[in-house]
């Protein structure tokens, strides 16, 4: 499911960050910390 508004992308892009290894799964907060846990990289 693509993002749709602006809050929506920058929680993916953070999520996708995170699952890259470049940022702490830990720092995430509310929406982006749902999506890291459900999200996959294909």
């Amino acid at each position: 499911m693509p993002a749709k508004s602006k809050k929506q992308q920058m929680a993916a892009g953070a999520a996708l960050s995170s699952k890259r290894g470049k940022r702490s799964g830990k720092s995430l907060k509310g929406a982006s910390r749902g999506m890291y846990k459900f999200m996959s990289e294909n």
